[in-house]
């Protein structure tokens, strides 16, 4: 195998851990992974090419997004999600998925209950919210290996 199809494959590969760790950009490295393969043999064609690249820009977004839409999903409002997005993100750097997940919920929850002082409600807000941003890292890994089956088929069709 060729040097740079088989970066492509660690890029590849790297992408559909990424949907798993923090930190490791999962569409971003699919995206390369595809790209680099295409550009170093010219396959796949420009239809499926077109197609990998829609799917890797998705899951790019669902993971620059994870935190804002899980919020959102789960019923705050957009100050809310803005602040629950970058908190979990803030936190996710030092501590990983977990500092993510604990960003995310304990933002939702503060600010929720600050401003309507229901527990109940400010618990099932943040809960819906940890529950998006886990739907979305499953988005991510759905994606990704999407992407890395269909360059497996590429690569030995």
């Amino acid at each position: 195998m060729d040097v740079l199809v088989a970066l492509a494959f660690v890029m590849l590969a790297l992408g559909v851990a990424g949907s798993l760790l923090p930190l490791l950009p999962s569409g971003a490295l699919s995206l390369a992974g595809v790209l680099v393969y295409w550009w170093h043999t010219g396959r796949p064609g420009t239809l499926l090419l077109a197609a990998l690249v829609l799917v890797a820009v998705v899951a790019v977004a669902v993971d620059w997004l994870a935190g804002f839409v899980g919020a959102r999903a789960g019923g705050t409002d957009t100050r809310t999600a803005v602040a629950a997005g970058i908190v979990g993100f803030a936190l996710m750097i030092p501590t990983g998925p977990l500092g993510l997940l604990a960003g995310v919920a304990g933002t939702v929850f503060v600010l929720e209950f600050r401003e309507n002082q229901d527990v109940e409600a400010s618990a099932r807000t943040a809960g819906y919210a940890t529950v998006g941003v886990l739907a979305s890292a499953a988005m991510q890994l759905v994606l990704t290996v999407a992407i890395l089956a269909a360059m497996v088929w590429v690569q030995f069709a």
